[in-house]
């Protein structure tokens, strides 16, 4: 081992950032079939859903490489799981419990995470693709039981 700390200090990083390598994530990063997505209002909506919200909220993610590294890869199927459970265009034939909530979250700045970002440049949107892609989440909310109810509640909000 060596003598100087600074040496000794990165090199049991360096251990330790391999050692983390053997941890399992749960589950490997994977794609399940599409069951059945939302009807759309328009192929332009289908595009900016697929742009900002597909890699968490479907089946169609894409895992890039840093996904397979860990302490990424950890995080990443973290965000991705959960993405799913609350909202998942792939899965429409369950029941989708966060789909009242969607426009308001693109609206207020909510979705996509601040943290998604900076690696994934193409889920910023510009105020017009958010009010569309917002405009397009609030009509297919609306077509979800109880998604009448939730509209209104956010059109009151605006």
């Amino acid at each position: 081992m060596p003598k100087h700390p600074a040496i000794r200090a990165l090199l049991l990083l360096l251990i330790l950032f391999a050692a983390i390598q053997a941890v399992p994530y749960g589950h490997a990063h994977t794609n399940p079939p599409v069951t059945a997505e939302p009807n759309w209002p328009s192929p332009e909506v289908r595009a900016l859903a697929a742009r900002a919200c597909f890699d968490c909220h479907s089946h169609q993610t894409r895992w890039p490489w840093y996904t397979s590294v860990a302490p990424m890869s950890w995080l990443a199927q973290r965000d991705v799981n959960e993405g799913r459970e609350k909202l998942n265009f792939s899965a429409w034939d369950k029941p989708q419990r966060k789909a009242h909530d969607a426009a308001g979250e693109v609206r207020e700045a909510e979705m996509p995470p601040w943290f998604y970002l900076p690696a994934h440049s193409e889920a910023r949107l510009s105020a017009a693709e958010k009010s569309a892609l917002a405009e397009g989440l609030a009509t297919i909310a609306a077509s979800v039981p109880g998604g009448e109810h939730s509209r209104k509640r956010a059109d009151d909000d605006d």
